[in-house]
């Protein structure tokens, strides 16, 4: 074992000494292996940061995997007043976290400009949690809020640009118009999406039913409120089955009920840009396979003027095998070299903070780190070439007799 550790070291130690002696030569070849390898490590690891920004941007209107969503209604189109302790009773069975109610509604909300409705969306503090909402200013509802004599609301962008972008320091309020006038305090701003133009807001769920007057009219209602949950993949088919039977059973044949999986991965396969990856990927094997065609005709033409050394070497003992290593590994030293050289640029590429602001576009919170496989992909790609590259020199060397290349 020690005799085949030592001879691997000193192959390594003296194909480097020849890569320096030649090192003019090969060095336009290393550049583009090296410039192969960059683009393939590059791609991969900006895949990662993409593929982010993709399932994040699902998770804020979907919700995480695995998020599941309840809905029930009476066949007359009320809403059954059994359905919070059903609820309650629920999460407390199935030892849920992370759940909430949904509530859609809207309130006219008194602007400088005049009175305006709102998109509003009554909902638990867990929700921000479970659809990743980032704030720009101030903080994500808390328990503490459910005991506020004004009510909480987080307003998007648009809103707060129309109320001349206050310091939230200084507790700005908003009016509520109907029934029940109610004054609201903003506590947060959340940036609105690239779609949005008007207003929005989001308020507990439990604040906006009390202020919202009770319609007996169900034409003129929002809709009862949905449930949702968010629950370990491997048992969100199992939560589905048990939650559809034990709220079918407590509300009856009068009760319609649906229990479905709503998250992107219920219904995303494979990786979304896989298609621009092995675009990108072949290109990149296209300029590896200049640089091993470049290497291996260096490599012909630098063993040419190594005949006689090889002569010697092999009239001293050493083996067609060791000759045959040495000459490879020649190669493969030089473009792991050039290798990691290209997986060093292609880290520093990836890991820019410019250049994750293009790529995430401001959509990604919770930025990967460097996948590892790229960099292990990269190196391989490296070795691969250089053993390639290697590979017909090498057989050309064992097959030069020693009488010959001593004359040579």
């Amino acid at each position: 074992m020690k005799r085949v550790a030592s001879n691997l070291v000193g192959a390594v130690i003296e194909a480097w000494q020849e890569v320096r002696i030649h090192k003019t030569r090969v060095m336009l070849s290393l550049i583009g292996v090296a410039v192969a390898v960059c683009a393939i490590t590059t791609v991969v690891g900006l895949g990662a940061v993409a593929q982010q920004a993709t399932v994040e941007a699902s998770e804020r209107s979907g919700g995480r995997a695995a998020s599941l969503s309840l809905f029930v209604s009476m066949n007359d189109g009320s809403t059954p007043t059994e359905m919070p302790e059903i609820w309650r009773t629920a999460l407390e069975r199935y030892q849920i976290d992370y759940a909430s109610r949904v509530v859609n509604n809207s309130q006219t909300v008194q602007f400088v400009d005049g009175a305006v409705p709102v998109q509003t969306i009554g909902v638990d503090p867990p929700y921000g949690t479970m659809h990743r909402i980032t704030l720009e200013k101030g903080v994500w509802f808390t328990d503490a809020d459910q005991a506020r004599l004004a009510p909480a609301v987080l307003v998007n962008s648009i809103f707060w640009d129309r109320l001349s972008r206050p310091d939230l320091r200084t507790h700005p309020t908003v009016t509520l118009v109907g029934e029940r006038t109610t004054t609201a305090v903003v506590t947060g701003v959340y940036p609105a999406l690239s779609w949005e133009t008007e207003p929005a807001m989001y308020m507990l769920a439990d604040a906006l039913t009390a202020i919202t007057p009770v319609v007996t009219d169900p034409n003129l209602q929002f809709g009862p409120p949905s449930y949702e949950l968010w629950v370990p993949v491997d048992v969100s088919e199992q939560l589905v089955t048990a939650l559809q039977r034990d709220v079918q059973g407590a509300l009856g044949s009068e009760a319609s009920v649906q229990v479905s999986r709503q998250d992107y991965a219920a219904y995303m396969e494979g990786d979304p840009y896989l298609s621009l990856k092995l675009t990108v990927g072949a290109i990149a094997g296209l300029v590896l396979l200049l640089g091993v065609l470049g290497l291996v005709n260096i490599a012909l033409v630098t063993l040419k003027q190594r005949i006689r050394e090889i002569g010697i070497r092999r009239s001293f003992g050493a083996t067609a095998g060791r000759v045959f290593f040495a000459v490879m590994m020649e190669s493969v030293v030089a473009t792991v070299v050039a290798g990691i050289v290209g997986v060093i640029v292609a880290v520093l590429i990836v890991t820019s903070p410019l250049v994750e602001d293009f790529i995430s576009q401001g959509q990604v919170t919770d930025f990967p780190p460097f996948p590892v496989e790229a960099a292990i992909l990269g190196l391989g790609c490296a070795t691969v070439v250089g053993a390639l590259a290697g590979l017909i020199p090498a057989l050309v060397a064992v097959r030069v007799k020693v009488i010959d290349a001593i004359r040579y």
